[in-house]
């Protein structure tokens, strides 16, 4: 089982509105511990873009809350370190490291169908920046169509797949203590090993893909994903690095 990391607090409800939501409004409260807020049913989650989400009771719901020095761009870089906890720890509980890939910019597959995924939001008040890192996994039922954005990926869960029924807590102990370890190379090793951890575990490396974004559409060759975290794709026009998009496989621009 996991050790909790040493200097990491958590906090457990029974029902929140959203870990997202309490992890900020402690933060504008003075918080400066790095904590992990977790709910056992969110009733108002939400998604990119403050679009809707069901979290589904049953399924994972966190949030931490952490406050890390240099620039909020190096900060953001932390939804790969999360994706990499994530896909830790979900080798960890069910013992599968073939099932699991990652999606730029923040999502985590399984069998090629979305099982979770990652909300970062960021702020700054008298004590500096804060970051809130929200994570949803889909444990034990997948969410509501009715919440599914027209051609995005269909949802999965892991219990639909191993049988497995995993205890949320038990789960957020895994987590926490990857995202700790991940922590600790970003900052000693900057984003290097965490840039090729990733794209040793991304979906569709060297295959066509589609990024929509709210002015244009681009479809290329996924390249990689540069020392900024954007992703890079190989089109006709040349090489394209794109900082912020939806990603479809199959969509043509």
């Amino acid at each position: 089982m996991a050790i909790w990391p040493d200097g990491v607090d958590r906090v457990v409800f029974e029902t929140l509105d959203s870990t997202n939501a309490e992890a900020i409004r402690r933060a504008k409260d003075g918080l400066r511990v790095p904590t992990w807020f977790f709910t056992a049913e969110q009733t108002q989650s939400r998604a990119r873009r403050g679009r809707p989400w069901d979290a589904g009771k049953g399924n994972f719901s966190a949030s931490l809350l952490m406050r890390p020095e240099g620039k909020l761009e190096d900060a953001a870089l932390r939804s790969f370190i999360a994706a990499l906890s994530l896909r830790e720890a979900l080798v960890e509980v069910c013992g599968r490291e073939d099932l699991f890939s990652l999606k730029w910019p923040n999502d985590v597959l399984l069998n090629n169908r979305k099982l979770a995924g990652i909300l970062l939001e960021s702020g700054t008040d008298r004590f500096g920046m804060y970051l809130c890192i929200g994570i949803g996994v889909n444990l034990v039922n997948e969410p509501d169509p009715t919440f599914i954005e027209e051609g995005a990926f269909a949802p999965i869960s892991l219990r639909s797949v191993t049988g497995l029924t995993i205890d949320p807590l038990d789960f957020l102990n895994a987590l926490a203590a990857a995202f700790e370890r991940w922590e600790q190379v970003f900052q000693r090793m900057g984003f290097s090993p965490i840039r090729t951890e990733w794209l040793n575990h991304a979906t569709r490396l060297g295959e066509v893909i589609t990024a929509k974004m709210m002015d244009r559409v681009e479809t290329g060759v996924f390249e990689t994903v540069d020392e900024t975290g954007a992703i890079v794709l190989r089109t006709p026009k040349g090489l394209q690095r794109i900082s912020a998009a939806d990603i479809y496989f199959g969509m043509e621009a």
